[in-house]
């Protein structure tokens, strides 16, 4: 008998319980949910390509739709979506749970990613858009599946002859996905919550492939939206150049309970595979499901400055409609200067006083694109956006009016889709705070010029915001060609009043 040497023995022996927990690892097998019962209708699959898109041009992506055998045409029916095609077991789980009645009927969805064909399959390689569509942020996917694939559902038939009638709630609509396809699912309800409420994500990759590691920081800047989030991720999971998944999606979880969302979670010791969502997803639907019909709501945020600003029950309201002047934006201080942000298309920026004698000058310029303008509360300093950039310069007012000390000082949020913050109109509150109209709402900045919350109205973009009404307490926001309006904890701060002096910020 040939015996082992010692040193090797010791490494074996060493190394067989890592193997051994790593074979155990991600061992996970479907209950009886996951698989076809006795007595339990099968529903129908319907296959079809989608080509010819206009939000992803060039791309052709296979759509397979589940109808269930208890489906009435005569009501729309909920709605589960899920990216990558069919997976996790899922046509046979909906069988089961509608069956036993633990789900409403539900229509799934299964949809894979786009990819432009090669002209020559010999020579060429088709252009896969997987991670284009599914891991950056802005609503583009979502359009895709809104605007494309949804109606594209809605005009097939069964084999019966029962056309498909999809609810267009929210509420009545879930979302699903695992890797790339779970942020691809979080962002479709994120961008657009009045049309998916529910989402169920596996092994997410909320990481630094495309902007998802911004997801944890906007969720806590954000006034909470109506989405209920399942979370599934293991231990195993990826920990590679973009980022590490299992810490990203305890991230999301820890952001999602801080800002007030109904979110559940299961981890495990998987590594990054579809085998632990594929043993729970019926628990994951029950979670999504639960209490249907009774609307998805909004919890409390934990954010400070949301707390303190918003008043429950105060929403937005719609008070007037129209188009805006087209007039460059300008601030008028308690002494009478005027000052002009002037945006000079296919020129250079400038800021211009107007004294109040009537005497005009130039008193910056370098700015790619002064959008909007306004005062600190103690009219020491001019606050001027940048809109072309995701800054905010402040200045110093100099006794004759002139600035000095220029800084690009506040720090906006983009959306993903724009390079450029667009920051319209400006105003403060009298304890120092920023309001700036931009793309993805009204952000709200402290003293220190950072982004505390966002408040999005229910029209994007925001062009420009003001404080009004009684008590200078209600802030309106301009978006397209309707104005709202909405009650806030908080006083605007009158330029052309006494200046008033805001407490020290927290640094």
């Amino acid at each position: 008998m040939k015996l082992i040497p010692t040193p090797l023995l010791a490494a074996l022996l060493l190394l067989t319980p890592s193997l051994t927990a790593r074979a155990e690892a991600d061992a996970y097998v479907p209950g009886p949910d996951s698989k076809p019962q006795p007595g339990v209708p099968q529903g129908e699959l319907i296959k079809f390509d989608l080509s010819n898109s206009l939000v992803f041009p060039g791309t052709t992506r296979h759509v397979t739709v589940y109808v269930p055998r208890l489906y009435d045409p005569a009501k729309p029916a909920c709605v589960y979506v899920d990216q990558d095609g069919v997976q996790f077991e899922a046509p046979t789980v909906l069988d089961n749970l509608i069956a036993r009645g633990e789900l409403p009927v539900i229509v799934g969805v299964f949809v894979t990613p786009g990819v432009v064909p090669a002209r020559n399959p010999a020579t060429e390689l088709p252009r896969f858009n997987r991670s284009f569509e599914y891991d950056g942020l802005g609503d583009a996917y979502a359009r895709l599946l809104l605007d494309e694939v949804l109606p594209a559902v809605e005009a097939k038939a069964t084999a019966d002859g029962r056309a498909i009638h999809l609810s267009h709630s929210g509420n009545d609509r879930a979302i699903a996905g695992s890797s790339s396809g779970a942020i691809a699912a979080f962002n479709a309800a994120w961008e657009h919550p009045e049309a998916f409420s529910r989402v169920i994500s596996a092994i997410g990759t909320y990481v630094g492939l495309r902007g998802g590691d911004r997801f944890p920081t906007l969720i806590r800047k954000y006034e909470p939206k109506p989405i209920r989030v399942f979370l599934q991720d293991g231990s195993g999971d990826l920990n590679i150049y973009g980022g590490d998944w299992w810490m990203a999606n305890q991230t999301m979880e820890r952001a999602l309970e801080f800002s007030g969302y109904e979110v559940a979670h299961e981890w495990g010791d998987g590594h990054h595979s579809g085998k632990h969502i594929t043993s729970i997803l019926p628990e994951a639907l029950r979670f999504a499901w639960k209490d249907w019909p009774k609307p998805v709501g909004t919890g409390q945020t934990q954010n400070g400055a949301l707390k303190a600003l918003l008043i429950p029950g105060e929403g937005w309201q719609a008070v007037a409609s129209g188009t805006g002047t087209g007039e460059p934006d300008q601030v008028v201080a308690h002494n009478g200067n005027r000052y002009i942000a002037e945006a000079a298309a296919g020129s250079e920026s400038k800021v211009r006083l107007v004294a109040p004698g009537g005497g005009k000058s130039v008193v910056d310029t370098g700015l790619r694109s002064a959008t909007g303008i306004t005062l600190s509360p103690d009219q020491s300093l001019l606050y001027v956006a940048d809109g072309a950039t995701h800054w905010i310069y402040s200045y110093r007012i100099q006794p004759d009016g002139t600035l000095a000390d220029k800084q690009r000082y506040y720090w906006l949020h983009c959306s993903d889709s724009e390079d450029e913050s667009h920051a319209g109109g400006m105003c403060c509150d009298k304890a120092g705070w920023l309001y700036v109209a931009t793309d993805l709402g009204v952000q709200v900045c402290d003293q220190a010029g950072r982004v505390n919350a966002i408040l999005p109205p229910p029209a994007l973009p925001v062009t420009n915001v003001r404080f009004g009404g009684v008590g200078n307490g209600t802030l309106y926001a301009t978006c397209g060609n309707r104005v709202y309006s909405r009650k806030l904890n908080a006083t605007g701060a009158d330029p052309s009043a006494e200046p008033s002096l805001p407490a020290t910020p927290k640094l």
